[in-house]
């Protein structure tokens, strides 16, 4: 694509623009995932309210932002990229400030809930945006940056969180979150107008089957280990939701213009691309709840200092995004790096085998860093492949559809993990139930191991003498760190597993920087080629 010297300055200022909107975009709606979770306590003391309630100011985030990620996606190829982030950041906004102003529990997850459509919207949106601004190498570049503030909202989101709560208030935190979504906003007026397809209608009954059955998934993972997994309900949720997304599946192949094209599933790239995030949040998004849980509990840590150690292991996806972004312009494949990924995480959680109580400092930095190496270098790349592997008028579509399968891959992660840590626990303390005596578990292994899940060892050792308290904690400390230490292998195994998968799947990858590796570049020089039949595109 060739532009005049009038054309080239205000080109510069969209792409600046798009990117530096993409990047606060990247660093607020982590901080929204990471930091909520620290601010709980409060809201707790002020609101009032029961456990469920107070978790679901977390869950209806991710639910929610999960559930219409693909609908947002496609919706932004149809209306417009720009149209839609603009719609999803004053939705972020709103919600925010109600969720500053709530006056119970039930508003402030309502108010959530609807924060996290807006993030869906924003988010997608944003992700194929920057795959218009930018071609070849200046396009990796960008979303290795694009990857470094995802990562920076992921690693300083709980320390905000907790900052901001303990000085001034949980309310604040909310309040902050909808200022940067403001300030996005304004900025996203300049934002690259895209192309759009003017005569295609809204899948409304894709969107809704789809929705659907996201939502009873999610919610029957969340539930599933308060409700339990075999009780009536749970399964009924898990039933509906595979029945709503058969539905989905025959309503996309009658759709003429559907709102997920599954031919995009013939791409081996894209379907690489949508697995390695479920299996990286497996081999570290789950370590971000249990580590902390573990350093609490094991070795008698604050919150703060479990945070601050946590560092080590979210402090390099701050630098490693650039870094993979600047590989991927040189000409390294995303096979490589995905490989590299799944090697460093997996490895790195075998390595944590050597985990146990007290460990110094120097020898946990090692797993943890080059886990936290791994996951920021699939953060450099990740999103900017799943936008680049399909026409540029599925951009949309596709990073829906890829963050869809990132955040329910999270929660899947720490759902099921959870769920097996509780259980694995509770199976050894029945076995060694005669180390409970004289505690209020003394019946009730199963009590004790959701317990300890949590990170309370001292509420089960109440009533004991000062040695027998001592005793319980090395007992309980050694049966958990087992139970842990069995979840690491699962948890390395599912990374693991993906390096053949990958190899597969990615024989043929190309450069990122190649014409035929970026079919949304070369797609872009000609408009009326990659529209489908009897579609017109328009600017927005």
């Amino acid at each position: 694509m060739t532009t005049t010297n009038e054309q080239a300055p205000l080109l510069r200022g969209a792409s600046a623009a798009t990117l530096i909107a993409a990047c606060m975009i990247a660093v607020l709606f982590p901080t929204s995932i990471t930091g909520t979770s620290v601010t709980l306590p409060d809201i707790s003391s002020d609101l009032g309210g029961g456990v469920a309630g107070l978790q679901w100011v977390v869950h209806a985030y991710d639910l929610t932002f999960a559930a219409f990620l693909l609908a947002m996606g496609s919706l932004a190829d149809v209306l417009g990229r720009r149209r839609v982030l603009m719609f999803g950041l004053a939705l972020f906004g709103a919600g925010s400030i109600a969720a500053a102003l709530s006056f119970n529990l039930l508003f402030l997850d309502l108010a959530r809930g609807l924060t996290g459509i807006g993030a869906a919207a924003a988010f997608t949106s944003v992700a194929a945006a920057l795959a218009n601004a930018f071609d070849g190498a200046a396009r990796a570049k960008a979303f290795g940056v694009f990857g470094t503030c995802f990562g920076i909202g992921l690693a300083f989101g709980p320390l905000l969180g907790g900052g901001m709560s303990s000085s001034l208030g949980w309310r604040y935190f909310f309040a902050v979150q909808a200022l940067v979504a403001i300030a996005a906003l304004i900025l996203s007026s300049r934002v690259t107008a895209t192309a759009t397809v003017s005569n295609t209608r809204v899948d409304w009954a894709g969107t809704a089957t789809f929705v659907g059955a996201l939502f009873l998934l999610i919610l029957a993972l969340v539930e599933g280990p308060q409700l339990g997994w075999g009780s009536i309900g749970t399964i009924a949720m898990f039933v509906g939701a595979a029945a709503l997304l058969a539905a989905f599946v025959i309503v996309e192949h009658r759709q003429a213009a559907p709102m997920f094209d599954l031919a995009l599933f013939r791409s081996r790239q894209y379907v690489a691309v949508c697995l390695s995030p479920v299996a990286l949040a497996f081999g570290f998004v789950a370590l971000l709840v249990f580590l902390p849980t573990y350093f609490i509990a094991v070795d008698g840590r604050t919150p703060w200092d479990a945070g601050l150690l946590m560092l080590l292991l979210t402090a390099p996806t701050l630098a490693m995004p650039a870094v993979a972004g600047n590989l991927a312009a040189k000409g390294v494949t995303y096979r490589t790096l995905l490989i590299t990924c799944m090697v460093l995480v997996g490895g790195g959680t075998l390595w944590l085998l050597t985990l146990s109580a007290g460990m110094p400092l120097w020898e946990l930095a090692g797993p943890l860093v080059v886990i936290g190496i791994g996951f920021g270098i699939s953060n450099g790349i990740l999103d900017g492949a799943a936008v680049s592997s399909v026409r540029p008028e599925r951009a949309g579509m596709a990073a829906g559809m890829f963050g869809t399968m990132r955040i329910t891959g999270e929660v899947v992660a720490i759902a099921a993990m959870g769920s097996l840590i509780v259980s694995l626990t509770s199976r050894q303390l029945g076995e060694r139930i005669d180390g409970l005596a004289g505690t209020a578990y003394a019946q009730d292994p199963a009590g004790l191991a959701n317990s300890m899940a949590k990170g309370d060892l001292t509420t089960p050792a109440q009533g004991l003498t000062t040695d027998a308290q001592s005793t319980f904690h090395a007992f309980a400390s050694d049966i958990y760190s087992s139970s842990l230490h069995q979840v690491f292998v699962i948890l390395a195994a599912c990374c693991l597993v993906m390096v053949p998968i990958l190899w597969v799947l990615l024989r043929d990858d190309k450069s990122p920087t190649s014409d035929d590796s970026a079919p949304v570049s070369a797609a872009a020089n000609s408009s009326a080629d990659a529209a489908p039949t009897g579609q017109v595109l328009t600017h927005e």
